[in-house]
């Protein structure tokens, strides 16, 4: 390895990673001593303690009072999958596949549910999908914040203020950091391991009241496994929006997750954690603004993402290697920056263009990402020297 000199500075916390995401600042154990442990979810207890889960995701996120709020198994996966086979089937569907996860969601919808009255408006990795083809009449299946490429609806004005359909958001790493328009949306998901920093396998969802009317009104043709069922004698089951859970949820969890929204009305709500992520998407954009051999992986900056912040290599002379070789360049990028322990699993996701993926969620200091750019130049001009013909 060629021996270039190292940056003075590194990141205090180098976790940037994409999910599970960096813990609050101050985060430590020792928080987490008041969580109900061995006893039942469904004491009184634990039960209180997940009906604060959800009283205060409802406050911090400024949820309507007449959504509903239910924690749910199997993270934001869960989440979307329970109102995906509730509730399609009932008209239309239309999906945005602008990255990974929305990809997936049409691979259940098409090969799984089998929905024939279904239209896909993908896009590559880098753009949105056309939204001037959203349909009024039509169901709606979209992330709002692609994790995998890093581009992000900058609104939600392409959606129907007399809307027909529901649209069913997926949410994840878009919630805390990003203004979500609660009026546009009647299916909302997210899980607790992204912008707050919380332990993976829990999602929530929450259900506008034209959701629960469509659950109360149609009953799918398919059997529903008993994770996915939302109603019980033809009415939205209310106990999961009151805290009782449909499988046992992790209680210390729970706890930490209710520790991280303690955090967020300490230091400001909803304003402050999208002020920190705002931030810290402006560092590197300072950044990739004065660098030569790196840009945004999203094409237009309106759609860039201020939590999972997608970058590419374009150095011409890393552009003239082929599909491989740009990915092992990539890998060794990301695998040098670990090995020196500045920046932990920031490679680009598997499925997603060669590059580099930054977390900059709210739980992430804006100093670290000060201190993590001269060693994303430092990486760059060690494997290039080691890598590349002059």
């Amino acid at each position: 390895m060629t021996n270039l000199a190292k940056p003075a500075m590194r990141p205090a916390r180098p976790e940037f990673s994409s999910g599970p995401c960096a813990k609050r600042p101050g985060w430590n154990l020792d928080q987490l001593s008041s969580a109900v442990l061995g006893r039942s979810h469904r004491s009184k207890l634990g039960k209180g303690r997940l009906k604060d889960a959800i009283d205060r995701t409802r406050a911090v996120l400024g949820v309507p009072h007449d959504y509903l709020i239910g924690i749910m198994p199997a993270s934001d996966t869960g989440a979307v999958e329970a109102a995906m086979w509730s509730m399609l089937g009932a008209r239309p569907v239309q999906m945005l596949a602008f990255e990974s996860f929305g990809k997936d969601w049409v691979t259940d919808v098409v090969k799984q549910l089998k929905l024939k009255d279904t239209e896909v408006l993908d896009a590559d990795y880098g753009l949105l999908p056309d939204l001037s083809k959203v349909r009024a009449d039509a169901d709606l299946v979209f992330t709002w914040n692609g994790t995998t490429s890093g581009v992000r609806v900058p609104n939600a004005d392409f959606i129907s203020a007399d809307r027909e359909g529901i649209t069913i958001c997926d949410a994840t790493s878009a919630a805390f950091a990003q203004d979500l328009d609660w009026a546009k949306l009647d299916v909302t998901t997210f899980s607790w391991q992204k912008v707050l920093g919380g332990e993976g396998a829990h999602g929530m969802l929450i259900l506008s009241p034209r959701a629960v009317a469509r659950l109360e009104s149609y009953s799918p043709a398919w059997p529903m496994p008993k994770i996915f069922r939302l109603t019980k004698g033809g009415k939205v089951n209310a106990e999961i929006f009151e805290g009782a859970t449909i499988n046992t949820p992790s209680m210390l969890c729970v706890e930490d997750y209710l520790d991280a929204l303690t955090w967020s009305e300490k230091i400001g709500g909803l304003t402050e954690l999208r002020r920190r992520a705002d931030a810290n998407l402006g560092v590197i954009a300072d950044w990739v603004a004065k660098t030569d051999w790196v840009d945004f992986l999203p094409v237009d900056p309106a759609t860039r993402s201020n939590t999972s912040v997608c970058l590419k290599v374009v150095d011409a002379r890393v552009a003239a290697l082929d599909a491989s070789a740009q990915a092992d360049f990539a890998k060794k990028l990301a695998s040098l920056l670990e090995k020196e322990g500045v920046a932990l699993d920031i490679g680009a996701y598997r499925d997603a263009p060669p590059g580099l993926r930054i977390w900059c969620g709210a739980t992430v200091e804006t100093s670290d990402l000060d201190a993590l750019t001269p060693w994303l130049d430092w990486a760059f001009a060690s494997v290039a020297a080691d890598s590349l013909s002059a």
